[in-house]
């Protein structure tokens, strides 16, 4: 399909800064493909009553961590500055990473990153396409870990760097309440709507929580810069369903009620799992799943999202799942309504197009 057929406006002030508070204070869109009325504008607290006792929401624990470093290469005398984004670990002391700018990169220089608190380098092992280098640090395990934690940034969503500078608020505002495994350069953001009063609620409703892992990469900030889907490359992420978890979908399929995967990083590492019969299996390792219209979900039976970005991958994703004329009207009547978008805005709740659908194994 051509990117351009997911494009559309946004009025700069919809761009939401801050997240809304209390967090499930937040706005939600109902959308509803076969329904009349298609939209229904709703709270992030009305959740519970918006699902099934039965049904289950499935959450990734995934936990951002200060990926963000900026430091410097010296060659021949001249230093020149350097920031990097890690966004897939390959080892215990290395990681891949977007540097800016490259072209000022070698294989073999060596970069250092420092804070008042801690000095940290790397030598450069591998250089590719689009600014990616592999770095190999000088520390591994838990101290490198700690270092990156004392010189690094959070890597707020460029739509948000580019209007206010990343602040302490922000450690704790782009970490969702379920973060548990680090290794995410970005957050899960549907996932930071939740509190645990919403929780409690959903829990007295008779709805289940279930855990999945995506460490969303660098990746889902970078524009598609291809004219067709088809010449687009996803990066991969690394992502892992346990057998319990996988089990525990099984049977809320078996029963008749609906999986909600919470955030579009959650859909994908489930959509990874699944096989064509439609069943959910355990699954550790990396995926680079795209998913545009005409693909066949076998995972999921609603999905709980926030507001995308034109011509992005997750709003092609959202547009598979319940059409793209609807989505392009969605996000109409969002505008319209004044719906807070992207990271830190709004939510929406998306049934899909068509029934689930399965294959024969």
């Amino acid at each position: 399909m051509r990117v351009e057929e997911f494009d559309f406006q946004l009025p700069n002030d919809r761009i939401a800064l801050r997240p809304a508070r209390p967090r499930d204070a937040a706005r939600m869109l109902v959308v509803r493909p076969h329904d009349t009325p298609t939209f229904q504008d709703e709270g992030v607290r009305d959740l519970p009553s918006l699902l099934q006792p039965g049904d289950a929401l499935v959450f990734n624990d995934t936990k951002v961590i200060p990926a963000q470093l900026e430091g410097y290469r010296t060659r021949e005398g001249v230093r020149a500055g350097v920031g990097v984004t890690l966004h897939m670990r390959t080892g215990h002391d290395r990681w891949r990473a977007f540097a800016r700018p490259a072209k000022k990169l070698k294989v073999a220089d060596l970069v250092v990153f420092e804070s008042d608190q801690a000095r940290l380098s790397a030598r450069v092992a591998e250089k590719s396409e689009g600014g990616e280098v592999l770095l190999v640090f000088d520390e591994s395990g838990p101290e490198l870990d700690a270092a990156i934690a004392s010189v690094g940034h959070i890597p707020l969503p460029p739509y948000i760097a580019q209007k206010r500078a990343e602040d302490a608020q922000d450690r704790l505002d782009y970490q969702t309440i379920f973060a548990q495994k680090d290794g995410a350069v970005a957050a899960p953001t549907a996932g930071l709507h939740f509190t645990p009063e919403l929780l409690a609620a959903l829990a007295e409703r008779g709805i289940e929580t279930h855990r999945v892992t995506l460490h969303v990469g660098a990746g889902t900030f970078l524009p598609v810069k291809a004219d067709d889907t088809d010449d687009h490359k996803m990066h991969a992420e690394w992502g892992e369903v346990s057998e319990k978890t996988a089990e525990a979908l099984l049977s809320v399929k078996a029963r008749g009620n609906k999986v909600v995967s919470v955030g579009t990083t959650s859909l994908r590492i489930l959509e990874s799992s699944a096989q064509k019969s439609g069943e959910i299996s355990a699954f550790s390792g990396e995926t680079s799943i795209f998913i545009t219209p005409g693909y066949l979900f076998r995972a999921i039976d609603a999905l709980m999202t926030n507001f995308h970005l034109p011509k992005s991958t997750l709003f092609m994703l959202v547009s598979a799942f319940s059409g793209l004329e609807t989505m392009r009207a969605a996000y109409e009547h969002a505008i319209e309504n004044k719906y807070r978008f992207y990271s830190y805005g709004d939510s929406s709740l998306l049934f899909p197009a068509g029934s689930i659908q399965q294959e024969t194994p």
